[in-house]
């Protein structure tokens, strides 16, 4: 999957507060790495998170490898409304 680095940033910032922790034990994984994924640097305890990005507009490009995290957030986030 394909995002503008901004797009992924609005939809961490949509989050609600403690959803990164939420998305890390619902995927088994550290929340650093959940943070990385929205553009975090948190590599001393967490891991890459699958993405990829390429300098450009809006942000640039992100190529996301695996949609996971994405996809948690996007349930959250319609779970909110």
């Amino acid at each position: 999957m394909v995002i503008t680095f901004n797009e992924l940033r609005r939809i961490k910032d949509r989050l609600p507060s403690g959803s990164s922790k939420k998305i890390a034990d619902e995927l088994g994984i550290d929340v650093d790495t959940v943070r990385n994924y929205f553009g975090g640097k948190h590599f001393e305890s967490g891991e890459s998170a699958g993405i990829h990005i390429e300098k450009g507009p809006d942000g640039g490009v992100v190529t996301l490898s695996d949609t996971a995290i994405l996809d948690a957030a996007m349930r959250i986030l319609n779970d909110k409304v």
